[in-house]
């Protein structure tokens, strides 16, 4: 556990799954994600991770979606932005976890999604508040 934020529990939210290829394949995958972090009263938040897998050339032929919710505690003296990296940092391995448990049990091979580095985009703020 960081001093920023606590890991208390996951759950997967929505998963779609479709793969209409027969055995042996070759699919270039395309990739897509989103995080958002929703914060509540006491020092609680939300994060949402929403991560889709298609095939680049026929998405209607191979699709995952998952949209993962991590809940945590943060230390409230700490920048909603460094919140934001460290909630998304604690819930992408669960995230990957799933989606290649997914693909195994369905019988083909696992599929990985690659590492996103956060820290190095921009998060934009929206609202007074920010």
């Amino acid at each position: 556990m960081s001093n920023k934020v606590a890991f208390k529990a996951f759950k997967a939210s929505e998963i779609e799954f479709v793969n209409k290829y027969d055995s042996g394949v070759c699919i270039e995958f395309e990739n897509k994600y989103s995080y958002n972090v929703k914060y509540s009263p006491g020092n609680t938040c939300v994060g949402e991770f929403t991560v889709e897998v298609n095939d680049k050339a026929n998405r209607d032929k191979f699709h995952i979606k998952a949209v993962i919710l991590g809940v945590f505690t943060y230390n409230p003296e700490v920048k909603k932005e460094l919140i934001h990296v460290e909630t998304y940092k604690e819930l992408f391995p669960y995230a990957r976890a799933m989606i290649s448990s997914l693909t195994v049990n369905a019988g083909i091979p696992p599929v990985i999604i690659p590492n996103f580095d956060i820290e190095s985009q921009c998060i934009y703020k929206f609202g007074k508040n920010c």
